[in-house]
């Protein structure tokens, strides 16, 4: 769903990753397998800080050469789907609750991405907001 662009650099002894969409996501490793691995954790660790301040999540830009792209797994991918929608309409937690006959726990936890939540409950709260969730194979 989304694939973030990253920039794998040599770093002294190992490499970089960083993404210009998300410029606070920044990783590394002693060989680019390894730095590549860690980008996926690198990413969610840096949306973290947009989700807790209710911020929109930039959306991936195309790849340019020299860059390679870092997938979210589709769950999270949806999670910032949501939270954007979120932000765009200035609905809160506890405002989503009420639409979804919830608490605002549940649904800080649905927001929350190191919380795993069924892509379906995602897409219930999307639809609370008036959109749908939409998932095609590439």
């Amino acid at each position: 769903m989304f694939s973030y662009p990253a920039k794998i650099v040599p770093d002294g002894k190992g490499y970089l990753v960083t993404f210009r969409d998300i410029p606070e996501a920044m990783t590394g490793g002693a060989t680019k397998a390894e730095a590549l691995e860690m980008a996926v954790d690198a990413l969610t660790t840096a949306m973290d800080f947009y989700f807790e301040d209710r911020r929109t999540v930039p959306e991936p830009s195309r790849l340019r050469r020299n860059e390679v792209g870092v997938e979210l797994p589709a769950s999270l991918a949806a999670k910032v789907l949501l939270l954007n929608e979120m932000v765009a309409r200035k609905v809160t937690p506890s405002a989503l609750a009420k639409k979804l006959h919830t608490s605002p726990q549940v649904v800080n936890r649905i927001v929350n991405l190191r919380h795993p939540t069924k892509i379906d409950t995602i897409s219930e709260a999307i639809s609370a907001l008036g959109k749908r969730l939409v998932l095609k194979v590439a």
